[in-house]
């Protein structure tokens, strides 16, 4: 496997340097996939006389990735493309970039009556920790990427399957989840989940292990070994978060019939640094991926509440709003109504009470809030769904 991901990373840079030099003689390059592959048919045998070492897949996958790396890169210069600007692609660096490659076609994938195990191509059987053949089940793999991550080779099946039946909906009522640092979500019946803080959890044994990374000769075997130990503990954090994550967002849509969240901007609250790795850590948009994808399984419905909707400062009970309302500030008081509730969850109850109203919901693509649809109009303040405050509580 290690030598499939170095012949993929061998096709990727010399057909990159090939498409480069080609641009740099005022030539016109043709970098679509099949004439990358026409070109290394040709000077194969010269370039690289071990070619058939490896599947012809891994140099195949190769040409498929820097094809679409080629054609981001245009489409965003001439605006065919949306989102932020597409560099030049780079050449993949052995000690820094992912081994990976991949299969489409050949024989591949599962193996008859080894339900734990998987056929690649020039390398033959190789053994997993799980029931792959469950996993798939009746559906037919149509692609396999082999990567490797902190030391630990992963399979990722693509799948094709039959429509699924029509699910039906959760019998549990609406539902309103505010997202936080202080407590992860609170929802708008109480339930609290707490933020669990995995980074914090592993600063002692990552300080420790990059101690000992830094004392290492750079290139050596002794560093590669710290190297990959500071990747572990980095993959470890990243699963436990993952993990949490999903039993959060299985709970919500196999319990609620119809959940409402908040548009929050993070990409903007991790620009403050006092919050930059706190925020990071909750995991807030990989919560609301999964939310997405799983409420189409279950019939659940996911609304989106507008980003600049105050729904901290404005009283849940009497719909008054404050002006100002610090972060320090854990319980909300109103000063109309006299009504004293949980901060987090008066938030959560306004979010539930705004998907009922049209003009506060928004799609699950909706964007916008740095957008100027009038180029001559003043730039707007990003918003972050945070309010501003002097003091710093985590």
């Amino acid at each position: 496997m290690e030598g499939h991901a170095g012949a993929a990373r061998f096709a990727y840079n010399t057909m990159l340097s090939h498409i480069q030099s080609q641009l740099a003689r005022g030539e016109k390059a043709d970098w679509t996939m099949y004439a990358q592959r026409r070109w290394w048919n040709e000077w194969k045998n010269e370039i690289a006389p071990w070619w058939a070492e490896y599947s012809k897949e891994a140099y195949n996958s190769a040409f498929e990735s820097l094809a679409a790396a080629l054609r981001n890169f245009f489409d965003a210069k001439t605006g065919r493309r949306r989102g932020k600007r597409m560099g030049w692609p780079k050449y993949r660096s052995k000690r820094r970039g992912t081994p990976r490659f991949a299969y489409t076609t050949g024989s591949f994938g599962l193996i008859d009556n080894d339900p734990k195990a998987l056929r690649l191509p020039r390398i033959g059987r190789v053994h997993c920790m799980e029931d792959i053949a469950r996993r798939v089940g009746d559906a037919k793999v149509v692609r396999m990427s082999v990567s490797r991550r902190a030391g630990r080779w992963y399979a990722s099946l693509t799948v094709e399957r039959g429509d699924p039946s029509d699910p039906c909906a959760p019998k549990g009522g609406a539902v309103g989840v505010d997202l936080g640092v202080k407590t992860l979500a609170t929802l708008s019946d109480g339930t609290v989940a707490p933020n669990p803080r995995h980074i914090n959890n592993s600063l002692r044994r990552l300080a420790h292990a990059q101690r000992t990374l830094s004392r290492r000769e750079q290139g050596s075997k002794r560093w590669q070994k710290a190297e990959t130990r500071v990747r572990r503990i980095y993959a470890q954090t990243a699963a436990q978060r993952r993990d949490g994550l999903h039993k959060l967002t299985d709970m919500l849509t196999r319990t609620y019939r119809d959940i409402s969240i908040e548009d929050l901007n993070v990409a903007g609250m991790v620009k403050n640094h006092r919050l930059a790795r706190a925020v990071s850590d909750c995991g807030f948009a990989e919560l609301r991926r999964q939310l997405v994808y799983k409420s189409a399984r279950t019939g659940a419905a996911i609304h989106i509440i507008d980003r600049w909707y105050p729904s901290s400062k404005t009283c849940s009970n009497c719909g008054t709003v404050k002006a100002k309302l610090s972060l320090n500030e854990r319980t909300y008081c109103c000063d109309a109504c006299g009504l004293r509730i949980d901060r987090d969850l008066n938030a959560a109850i306004n979010i539930e009470k705004q998907h009922v109203a049209p003009s506060a919901e928004e799609t699950l693509n909706a964007r916008g809030g740095d957008i100027r649809h009038d180029r001559h109009a003043p730039a707007a303040q990003t918003p972050m769904n945070r309010e501003p405050s002097s003091r710093y509580t985590a």
